[in-house]
């Protein structure tokens, strides 16, 4: 084995060739040993070389040694370096992720403030224009209101002015008329020797007027008022039958028709005033309002009749497609279960039913499939199969353990007593069971009740 030709990156130094024992330098030079025989010299010789060998084999495993230790240094500095280099990239990439996180929720809280504050003004804004709104909704309700009321005023003054022009006009009339039926009626009771005779036409004519304010002062205060109307008419055709009758004898007929028609229109365009009161009193509708009143009577008939002819219409189609979907369930039926439909005729004809209803279907079904409709033995096998794998799965246990202990026994029901030991065959006597509360004794009774009633169902 030779020396490396490098040490610590330097060119090794060419070997020296030792010479006899080596010294080191500045030892004092031992004495040269006495002269052997030739023949002595040639195995300490192969002892040098021998000594030399071993010294550069240990050199040579110490730069070995030495060197692959500075590998090793270099390697482990070069991947503490790599991974130190790798950690700040981890920590600088993190660092981006986090500050780019920070940022994005930076920017989505500005904006969900910024979503806040638009949706806080815009409620805001929705607010005022709301309460702007209300605010012009309501002085516009006032100023209708106040345009209506000013409105309702001048028409309630423009229908009393109305009113008071009609009742002067009809009083100015009746005072033209019964001057100009008095005076036939004075020249008629007109006597010599009975003068007071002429105040008997005042009297009519008075009286007449009398008793309209009479029948006037009745209107107003809500009470009967047909006698005084009656009373007043009479009178004015009294007055009229004697104008006429004077006025043809003494008169002309124009004069005896002009006075007795005096007589009677006067009182009668007062009691139509009057009459006009009576019905705005009691609420008389007009002839205008009378036939408004049919129209709406006769177009809400219309919309009745309408109407009910919709809905007979729409009952009709409802019906039609009820026995549709009924004949349709009634094929399905006979197609898919012809059994059970043999039998769902047999008991609806015995039963008395027309057609095969539901009552009767589920009675055939569970006669030929033993349960209610909807099921059969492989849905409900397949349940229980179903039920049992889950409840393996829940309780992580076999479903072949769930098989054998599902109805197992959980406890005694009799334990023994103190002065009895069980026998092979026990015997059940008074006082060997304790006895159950009523609510364990009643769902007792009713689970006993139902087994008794699945059992004859599934007999039959």
């Amino acid at each position: 084995m030779t020396s490396p030709p490098k040490v610590n990156g330097h060119a090794r130094p060419p070997a020296l060739q030792v010479m006899g024992d080596w010294q080191p330098i500045g030892a004092t030079p031992t004495p040269e040993p006495a002269p052997v025989a030739e023949v002595a010299s040639e195995p300490q010789v192969d002892s040098d070389l021998v000594a030399q060998a071993k010294a550069e084999a240990i050199r040579a495993a110490a730069w070995a040694e030495s060197e692959e230790r500075r590998l090793a240094a270099e390697a482990e500095k070069e991947a503490a370096l790599k991974r130190a280099e790798a950690e700040a990239e981890a920590i600088r990439v993190k660092a981006e992720e986090e500050a780019r996180k920070q940022r994005l929720a930076n920017d989505r809280a500005e904006r969900q403030e910024a979503e806040k504050q638009a949706a806080a003004e815009a409620r805001i804004a929705e607010s005022n224009r709301q309460r702007d709104e209300a605010n012009q909704a309501r002085e516009d309700a006032a100023r209708q209101a106040a345009e209506q009321q000013q409105t309702q005023a001048q028409q309630a003054a423009e229908v009393a002015e109305a009113e008071n022009r009609w009742r002067g006009y009809a009083r100015g009339f009746y005072i033209v008329c019964a001057i100009v039926a008095l005076p036939v009626q004075v020249a008629a009771f007109y006597n010599p020797k009975a003068i007071w005779l002429m105040a008997a036409p005042l009297m009519l004519e008075g009286g007449a007027w009398v008793v309209l304010k009479g029948a006037a002062a009745a209107v107003a205060s809500n009470r009967p008022h047909w006698h005084y109307r009656l009373i007043a008419w009479a009178l004015a055709f009294l007055a009229a039958g004697i104008n006429l009758w004077h006025g043809l004898n003494a008169f002309d007929p124009a004069t005896a028709i002009g006075t007795a028609f005096a007589s009677v229109a006067g009182p009668g365009v007062w009691d139509l005033h009057e009459h006009g009161r009576i019905r705005k009193r009691d609420g008389v509708p007009t002839r205008r309002e009378r036939k408004a009143a049919e129209k709406e009577i006769e177009r809400i008939a219309a919309e009745k009749t309408a109407e009910e002819k919709r809905r007979a219409a729409e009952k009709k189609a409802a019906e039609e497609a009820a026995a549709d979907a009924a004949e349709m369930l009634a094929g399905a039926r006979a197609e898919e279960f012809p059994d059970v439909w043999d039998e769902a005729e047999k008991i609806a004809a015995a039963v008395g039913e027309v057609t095969v209803t539901e009552e009767v279907w589920a009675r055939a079904y569970r006669n030929i499939k033993g349960c209610d409709p909807g099921e059969s033995i492989e849905s409900i096998t397949s349940r229980r199969k179903a039920e049992t794998r889950v409840q393996s799965a829940l309780t992580g246990t076999p479903v072949n353990t769930l098989s054998k202990t599902k109805n197992a026994q959980r406890a005694a029901q009799m334990p023994p007593g103190p002065n009895r030991v069980l026998k092979t065959r026990a015997t059940r006597r008074p006082g060997d069971t304790p006895k159950y509360v009523g609510v364990a004794r009643k769902q007792a009774a009713i689970t006993a009740k139902n087994a008794a009633t699945s059992t004859r169902q599934n007999a039959n």
